[in-house]
């Protein structure tokens, strides 16, 4: 009797340089390829958000279907089930009489627990984790995992230095094993989900290569560092963070896509600079990774809590686009009408929220999370804690000055009055002391 096999998929969507899948496809096995979607993502969580929001929903049923279909090509399929986590998994390997359960490493301390409990309550069940949404295995790094610097820079020249090979796999041809029957618990019914008027990307690991090509293929990349800052316009930044987000691209295929570029046509600051902020997503991954619940602690990294709290009325001008500041307006209804905004525009978002409004930066990060279809738990919880001073910022925080802000990226105003930055301007706030609930 073959072993049989039951592939977790998560934030791993994608055929190529899938570690996981290319080991599988020479496995003498039979494979259940599965993607459980949870409830709770789309129920108001401690922060009264939702981790997935519409935008976000719609481009994870893209992904899953693109995922799907190439799946069916190689003579599988992947069966999208719906329930807690834990508890469909625990069903499935059950009732599929599973041996093995293969996974990827997720930083994330929710996963880790999901995982933790799967194993404990499955000890007769082989479970193998694999990297694959990092640049670099946990090994490779010139450092042991509690020795991770406390700030970037000195971890991205610890890296630079040991120069750790980055190379990416290609998933051979041909069939992969053979899928086992369908159990009880009836899949969802994936269908090919078009996108809404304001989608400005689409999901699914074909879209993802196709958008790779497309941005490698002229001068972009030779100008990133000095238009990644510009609030507006598509070209003006990479775009690869939501793709990376759901692991329809990894993150060594668009370091390779670099490399490739720079050995063809230029290597100049901008092409540096696309690593370096995947330097940076590295860092915030092992960061997430050593830092543990702590990563959505109010007081972060730090030994006291940050002078903020928490106001209904005054939060919910943040993220309405009513506050004061037209810019920050701009921003949000950018930001809530298509899913995305830009660094430029996050990093004075956030600052608002914490030093404007005096608001606690969870919430903030709460509705990140739901609204951004590029959301990453490593990322989007370790830069506001990083703005709110309780991250891993050797300065202790970061205040944007939003009218030297607006000054410098938005001068016409045509960024503000694009996205009716004015139209809801609230005259005043609330004073500190109109506190409904403190934190």
């Amino acid at each position: 009797m073959s072993k049989r096999i039951l592939y977790w998929l998560q934030n791993d969507l994608r055929i190529d340089d899938n570690p996981i899948l290319r080991e599988l496809a020479t496995e003498q096995c039979a494979l259940d390829i599965v993607f459980v979607i949870n409830p709770h993502w789309f129920k108001n969580n401690n922060y009264q958000q939702k981790p997935y929001g519409v935008h976000k929903q719609q481009f994870l049923m893209q992904s899953l279907f693109e995922m799907q279909q190439a799946l069916i090509e190689r003579g599988q399929t992947l069966h999208v089930l719906e329930g807690e986590t834990f508890s469909v998994l625990k069903q499935r390997i059950a009732e599929q009489h599973i041996d093995e359960v293969v996974c990827s490493e997720h930083v994330g301390t929710y996963e880790q627990r999901q995982l933790a409990r799967l194993k404990a309550h499955c000890p007769h069940v082989i479970f193998k984790t694999t990297q694959q949404d990092t640049l670099f295995q946990q090994s490779d790094l010139p450092f042991d995992l509690n020795e991770l610097p406390k700030s970037f820079t000195p971890f991205r020249k610890k890296v630079e230095a040991v120069n750790i090979p980055i190379t990416t796999s290609t998933l051979p041809k041909g069939l992969l094993p053979q899928p086992i029957t369908l159990c009880a618990a009836k899949p969802i019914e994936l269908t090919e989900y078009s996108d809404d008027n304001n989608a400005i990307m689409h999901g699914g690991f074909r879209s993802a290569q196709a958008h790779l090509a497309q941005y490698f293929s002229g001068l972009l990349p030779s100008t990133y560092k000095t238009t990644r800052n510009e609030l507006d316009g598509f070209n003006n930044t990479t775009k690869f963070s939501t793709w990376l987000a759901f692991g329809c691209v990894s993150a060594r295929q668009v370091y390779k896509a670099v490399e490739q570029y720079e050995h063809n046509q230029i290597t100049n600051e901008s092409t540096y600079w696309i690593k370096f902020e995947l330097l940076w997503r590295e860092y915030f991954k092992w960061h997430a990774l050593k830092a543990g619940k702590s990563l959505f602690s109010f007081k972060g990294q730090k030994q006291t809590k940050p002078l903020t709290t928490f106001m209904p009325n005054r939060f919910a001008t943040w993220c309405n686009g009513s506050t004061p500041y037209p810019l920050v307006n701009a921003i949000m209804n950018e930001l809530n009408t298509t899913g995305y905004i830009s660094n430029r525009s996050r990093q004075i978002a956030a600052s608002c929220l914490v030093n404007e409004l005096g608001l606690d930066w969870r919430y903030g990060a709460a509705y990140f999370e739901q609204q951004l279809i590029d959301y990453d738990v490593a990322a989007n919880w370790g830069n506001w804690q990083y703005i709110a001073g309780v991250g891993v910022d050797p300065r202790g925080g970061r205040h944007f000055d939003i009218e030297k802000q607006t000054a410098q990226f938005d001068p016409h105003a045509a960024y503000t009055n694009k996205w009716q930055g004015n139209e809801n301007t609230s005259t005043q706030l609330n004073t500190l002391n109109e506190v409904d609930w403190p934190i």
